[in-house]
């Protein structure tokens, strides 16, 4: 292949993964989308990706093989270069399993049953925010190029941009709907103070003093309290 045909290949990639950003999207495919396109745009033999939980351990979400061996390798990588990577937010590079200490050895063995011999991690990191791990797996006779890992490097900062994206989305939707639960709320308590004015032959101010006394003496939220007076469930004297 030569360099403009990659170029072309990897431009078609990353309008595609654009694409996927734009409309609403699944976090879970993009993150596959990205692995394979790692796998089919680099001289790699396998890669992950992996983000962290609420406690801060990685956890893989999209891996190019689902073979138990590739899956261990990636997985055990994770408490090793791949958190290394992810706690210092900087590309961790192990070009010989040689040169881990003692602790992988179990790492070290699953990733040579597998024929990997070297990893490359790249930090999902936007700005000071480190959110998990694009994990590269090689095998014996060949290494990723500086292009290849610059690419990489492009693909980590897609997968960063579009999780961060869809939380910033998510935590959106949530406060809208809050906002909005809020604002009916309030309606309905309105309405419910109208009701109980009438009713009970009270003020405005006295019918709300009526409804919330009763949410307090009763533990019941005071839209809830409302609701039921408007739908004439209950009746406030």
């Amino acid at each position: 292949m030569t360099s403009l045909e990659r170029d072309r290949r990897l431009l078609r990639t990353f309008a595609k993964l654009a694409d996927t950003l734009v409309d609403e999207y699944d976090v879970v495919e993009l993150m596959q989308q990205l692995a394979d396109a790692c796998r089919e745009e680099l001289d790699i033999s396998a890669a992950g990706i992996l983000l962290a939980d609420q406690n801060g351990e990685l956890e893989l979400v999209a891996s190019t093989s689902e073979a138990g061996t590739v899956v261990e390798s990636l997985l055990l990588g994770s408490q090793g270069p791949a958190l290394g990577s992810y706690e210092s937010g900087s590309v961790v590079a192990v070009p010989d399993f040689d040169d881990l200490g003692s602790a992988a050895d179990e790492f070290r063995r699953a990733a040579r049953a597998s024929g990997y011999t070297s990893m490359f991690v790249i930090p999902l990191r936007l700005r000071d925010k480190t959110i998990g791990t694009l994990t590269l797996l090689q095998a014996a006779g060949s290494e990723p190029s500086e292009d290849d890992l610059l690419v990489a490097r492009a693909l980590a900062d897609v997968a960063t941009i579009g999780i961060l994206h869809e939380r910033v989305l998510r935590e959106t939707e949530i406060l809208a709907e809050q906002l909005q639960h809020a604002l009916n709320s309030r309606i309905v308590i309105e309405q419910a103070k109208g009701v109980v004015a009438y009713t009970a032959g009270v003020p405005i101010e006295d019918a709300f003093a009526l409804i919330r006394d009763h949410s307090r003496s009763n533990s019941m939220r005071l839209g809830d309290v409302a609701r039921q007076i408007v739908e004439r469930r209950l009746t406030l004297e």
